[in-house]
């Protein structure tokens, strides 16, 4: 279990991060078209999970702009926000904002991805969703970064999570 704030309150998580050099946890995440998506459907890319409570908030969609330009830089990898939004909703913000190098995944037919990256808010007005935290992964999908941001209304440190991809 880890404690992160939101506004200076506690609030803690199922479990830990996967840790550096791990083998990622394989996952069942939604697209904007509905198709069921597994880590497999990116084998031999570099990902970058930015996972998010909801696109619906200021720092969420700004982490997702800020990782949308820097996909563009990087051919080699793929960009995935992951939130507890409904794919409509994930894709209405895509189409509103321009983001075009940012694939939106969302949890909406299971809880396991946030329970298997241990990022699941147990408690608090956020439980049931995702911490904000950043997973990077190398093409064999082994983790080389990771990040928990300490507190949910801060963005993640885009310089470090880039560094690492």
């Amino acid at each position: 279990m880890a404690t992160v704030t939101l506004e200076g309150n506690d609030i803690h998580t199922n479990g830990d991060l996967p840790a550096v050099g791990d083998k990622a946890p394989d996952f069942h995440l939604v697209d904007t078209a509905l198709n069921d998506l597994h880590l497999s459907n990116f084998a031999g890319k570099k990902k970058l999970l930015n996972i998010v409570p909801s696109l619906d908030t200021g720092v969420c969609a700004t982490s997702t702009k800020k990782f949308n330009d820097a996909a563009r830089d990087h051919d080699d990898a793929v960009f995935l926000t992951v939130s507890a939004d409904l794919p409509f909703a994930s894709g209405r913000f895509c189409e509103a904002e321009n983001i075009d190098a940012v694939k939106t995944l969302s949890m909406m037919r299971t809880k396991a991805f946030a329970k298997d990256y241990g990022v699941l808010i147990e408690d608090g007005p956020l439980a049931g969703i995702a911490a904000r935290a950043v997973v990077v992964l190398d093409a064999d999908d082994n983790v080389v970064y990771t990040e928990l941001v300490p507190e949910i209304t801060q963005e993640p440190n885009y310089d470090a999570a880039l560094a690492a991809l």
